[in-house]
């Protein structure tokens, strides 16, 4: 399973990234680098708690990150 991430900054210099798989989940850092560190992150946490609660979610066997 791939999850597409997009990284942009906004206006005020932050960066802004997004799992586009995952709807609402996003995360600022001050560099590129802090944001993609953090999404990834929350990724992973949004899927663990879909799946402790019973929800659909897709196969983890195998999982990667790829900028959009």
């Amino acid at each position: 399973m791939y999850l597409t991430l997009e990284v942009d900054q906004e206006a005020d210099g932050r960066y802004i990234a997004e799992v586009t798989d995952l709807p609402g989940v996003l995360a600022y850092g001050v560099t590129e680098a802090e944001a993609m560190a953090r999404i990834q992150a929350l990724a992973l946490r949004v899927l663990a708690d879909r799946l402790e609660h019973g929800e659909p979610a897709p196969n983890l066997l195998s999982l990667d990150f790829r900028a959009a």
